[in-house]
This record gives C-alpha cells, sequence and structure tokens, in this order.
C-alpha cells in the first residue's frame, strides 16, 4: 500500500491546485467588478425613482451586493485552502527522495486538513450571515484576547463581520491571517476609487503623492493576483503619508517558520515589490534547504520610513513604528495553528533600528532577530535586546556605505583626525575599515556588539545581501530556520 501512495504523489501536480486556486481568485475579481457597479447605480436610482417600488427595489440591489460580498469571502477561503494545499504538496514531493516517509506523511496530514477546511468552508456557503451578539473587542484589547473572541464566534457571525466591518477587522492583530486577508482585500477597490477620486482634486506635490500611490496600490493588487509565486495574504493596507502594506507569502498561521522583513530608508508602498521579493528569496531558500518546514515570509511595511538623510539622521520614526512591530508580532503568535513557529524578525537599514526599539523591550515575540545593513540599533550590546540567548545575528558587507554614511558624530571627527595626522596611511586607517560607533550605537557586525556575525559577500553593497548565491541569503535562510552554526 505504501508503493502505491508513494507512486501516487509521485506523479501528484500542485499545479493542478494552483489552477484551481487561480479560478476562484478570478472569480472574486469578477464578483468585484460586479460589485463596484452598485453603489452608483444605487445612488442614481435613490435620485431619479421615489416611492414604495423604488424602496423595495433598492433593498433588493443591496441585497443582491451583499451576496457578492460574501461570494468574494468564499471563494477568497477557497482560493486560499487550494494554494496552501498546492505548497505542501510541492514541499512532499521534493522530500520524497530524502525521506519518503516524512514526505507521505506530509501529505497525508496535508489531505486531511485540506478535507476539514472544505468541510467549514461547506458549513459557511450553506450558513446565512448573522450579527454577533456578544460585545466587540476594543483597540485596547491584546491580540491573544482577539483570538479567543474570533475562535469563540460562529461561523455565520464571522461571515457578517467579514462582509459588514471589514475596515475594523482589517487592522486587528491576532485575527487569523486567512480572514484578516480577506478584510484587507475587500477594502482594497474602495481604497483605490477613493485615491482616483482625490487625484482629480488634488494639485502639486499632493497630486504627485497620489500618483504614487495609485501606482502602488495598482502593483499590491497585481502582487495579489499573481498566478506564479506563493500565496499572497494581504494582513494591513493603509493609505495614509506614502502608504503602508503588510504582506506573507504564504498563511503564516500554518506554517513553521516566519521571517518578518522590515525595510529602511525610502521603503513605501510604491516600492513595496522589490521589498517583498527580498523576503521571498529567503522563504525559498528555506524551503530549498528543509522542505520539510513550511516557510512564510513577512513584508512588514507598517511605518513611514524617512525618505531623506535628515530623517533618517533621527531615531524617531523607529521609536514611534516600535510599538507597531511589537503588536504584529504578538498577533502572529496568537493567531499561529499548533505548536507555536519559529519567529524571525529581520531589520535592513533603518529597519534594523525599529527592530531594535522594539526587541529592547521585554516581551518582544521573536525567536531571533537580524540585523542587515545597520546603522545602529539604538543599543550597544546584543544583551540589551529581550531575544533568546544567540540569536541576534548580524551582517554588514565591506562594500555597503551604511557603515561610512551612519558614521557617529564623534566617530566622524576622530577618524577625520586619524586621517590627517598619519601619513600615507591615515585616510585607509580612518576610512578603509568598518567603523565601530555608528549613528546609533555601536555597530551590531562589530564583534564587540555580542552578536553572532555572519558572512555576505564583500561586493554586496546595501542591497546585494538577497542576491543568489550568495552567502548571505544562505546564512538568512539557515538563521530562519534555525539551522545556523
Amino acid at each position: 500500500m505504501t508503493a502505491v501512495v508513494h507512486d501516487r504523489l509521485r506523479v501528484t501536480d500542485p499545479a493542478r491546485w494552483l489552477a484551481l486556486a487561480r479560478s476562484w481568485r478570478r472569480w472574486a475579481a469578477l464578483a468585484g467588478r460586479l460589485w463596484a457597479e452598485f453603489s452608483p447605480r444605487l445612488t442614481a436610482l435613490a435620485e431619479a425613482w421615489r416611492g414604495a417600488a423604488a424602496t423595495a427595489a433598492a433593498r433588493q440591489l443591496d441585497g443582491l451586493r451583499r451576496r457578492l460580498v460574501l461570494f468574494r469571502l468564499h471563494c477568497w477561503l477557497a482560493d486560499q485552502l487550494a494554494s496552501e494545499f498546492a505548497a505542501t504538496l510541492s514541499r512532499a514531493r521534493a522530500l520524497l527522495g530524502h525521506d519518503p516517509a516524512a514526505a507521505l506523511s506530509m501529505a497525508a496530514d496535508a489531505d486531511a486538513e485540506a478535507t476539514g477546511r472544505l468541510q467549514r468552508l461547506t458549513e459557511a456557503i450553506r450558513t446565512p450571515p448573522q450579527p454577533p451578539g456578544s460585545e466587540l473587542p476594543d483597540c485596547t484589547t491584546a491580540p491573544a484576547g482577539v483570538r479567543r473572541w474570533w475562535s469563540g464566534l460562529p461561523v455565520a457571525q464571522r461571515n457578517w463581520l467579514l462582509a459588514t466591518e471589514a475596515a475594523w477587522l482589517a487592522r486587528l492583530d491576532g485575527l487569523p491571517a486567512a480572514d484578516r486577508d480577506i478584510a484587507n482585500r475587500l477594502l482594497l477597490d474602495n481604497r483605490q476609487a477613493e485615491v482616483d477620486r482625490a487625484i482629480a482634486g488634488a494639485t502639486g506635490k499632493e497630486r504627485d503623492r497620489l500618483r504614487d500611490l495609485r501606482d502602488g496600490l495598482a502593483a499590491l493588487g497585481d502582487r495579489l493576483a499573481d498566478e506564479s509565486g506563493p500565496r499572497a495574504y494581504l494582513l494591513r493596507l493603509d493609505t495614509a503619508e506614502e502608504g503602508r502594506a503588510v504582506v506573507a507569502l504564504g498563511d503564516p498561521d500554518r506554517a513553521e517558520r516566519v521571517l518578518t522583513h522590515v525595510p529602511g530608508m525610502t521603503a513605501d508602498l510604491a516600492s513595496f515589490d522589490g521589498e517583498l521579493s527580498r523576503a521571498e528569496r529567503v522563504a525559498r531558500r528555506a524551503a530549498e534547504l528543509n522542505p520539510a518546514a513550511a516557510t512564510s515570509a513577512v513584508l512588514w511595511l507598517d511605518y513611514d520610513a524617512p525618505d531623506f538623510v535628515d530623517e533618517a539622521a533621527s531615531a524617531r520614526r523607529a521609536e514611534a513604528a516600535a510599538p507597531a512591530l511589537r503588536q504584529f508580532q504578538e498577533g502572529l503568535r496568537a493567531a499561529h495553528e499548533g505548536t507555536p513557529a519559529r519567529q524571525v524578525v529581520l531589520g535592513h537599514s533603518y529597519g534594523s533600528l525599529v527592530v531594535g526599539q522594539a526587541a529592547a523591550v521585554k516581551g518582544f515575540a521573536a525567536d531571533g532577530v537580524v540585523f542587515v545593513g545597520s546603522p545602529g540599533v539604538g543599543v550597544d550590546s546584543a544583551r540589551d535586546l529581550r531575544v533568546p540567548a544567540g540569536e541576534v545575528w548580524s551582517t554588514t558587507s565591506r562594500g555597503d556605505v551604511i557603515q561610512y554614511a551612519a558614521i557617529a558624530p564623534g566617530g566622524l571627527v576622530r577618524d577625520l583626525a586619524v586621517a590627517g595626522s598619519v601619513p600615507v596611511a591615515g585616510p585607509w586607517l580612518a576610512f578603509g575599515r568598518p567603523e565601530h560607533d555608528l549613528r546609533f550605537g555601536r555597530n551590531p557586525s562589530d564583534p564587540d556588539f555580542g552578536a553572532q556575525v555572519f558572512t555576505s559577500a564583500p561586493g554586496a553593497g546595501h542591497l546585494g545581501y538577497w542576491d543568489q548565491g550568495t552567502p548571505s541569503l544562505d546564512e538568512l535562510a539557515a538563521i530562519t530556520l534555525g539551522t545556523a552554526r
């Protein structure tokens, strides 16, 4: 019997399940376009037609609009189910040649889970939505409390809230990623329409900002509809300032490893795709190194990153961002299914300062932190970070300008003095080696900081740490997996 199952898994084509997921995603998109037609038509109807018949017709149209929302909700649930099943089958097939028993067990577990989720989806489709009868959580409710509240709701009440309170649910840390994804996807079309309307009445710099924001929302929509990469989960969306988004690749609630990537200076919605691709490369490399472990990569762009050097010279934005990052990580922990995942938080450039500020406070929900191309992390020692011993990691390429551009003011004075006082070798002694003291504290890649320093390519510059085939990419994947030495 085992041989038959082995052969069946070997010839199984996960692409068929991905095709099924894509079809449900397309149905959701079509329903969204139909839904968008209703608001202006209902408004026009109310202006042109009065009386009992008009009221009845408007009620019918509004009911149809609500059913379209529910239809989209169910389509996305089916999309999530099929996408995750396909991803697990792909990992099981990759594992088949190395550990057949583990591969078969993984496939069997995935089949059982998909069957259970399909049964729950069938129940949800058959159950009319109902408003919740219990008190709703408020802004002070901790993520664990949000998760308990949501888990205790019948499916009919969850559906009602997703269909009617998407804007509120979309920002609740502790809500399962699958449901939060649906709430934020429902918001996306509205946000795009709002920005389009704002552009029509804007001028000057505000018009330019809104156009960039519109481009970012369009790129985000394209990534959510992408039919080639891992299934994306939209966990946060905000069109204030340059725009913010939190996007997970793969369901973090069911992954055994979760990497949260915090970008640095100039990161915004218009540039999110490049940042997301860097996080994705780590997850893909982790899957290659260990297909037995599901890895989810999250781009956390939920803060106002500095746009200019003068803004990046201040820790103010990192200090403002740290509580939200802590809350998000706590939400990941609270919403996770089964055995807690290994949660690793990576900060790049100014994002490393955000991570450092968050990790310096007790209770940070991370099993490891990684600093890449850092200008300093707000503390002078790894011992000041509230993460497990040996789980503070750092790398800075010799070719990364950050270690020279972010010199502490006192360090720059000393370097200039050395450069001018030592004949011939002075400039090299002053500026030819990595700096110990940076703008926001001791260089975390300095041995005296106490982090686990790992190798990166000398010519990586500021963005080459994630390039294919580089030692830093392998190390980042191993750190995420928990196998780095």
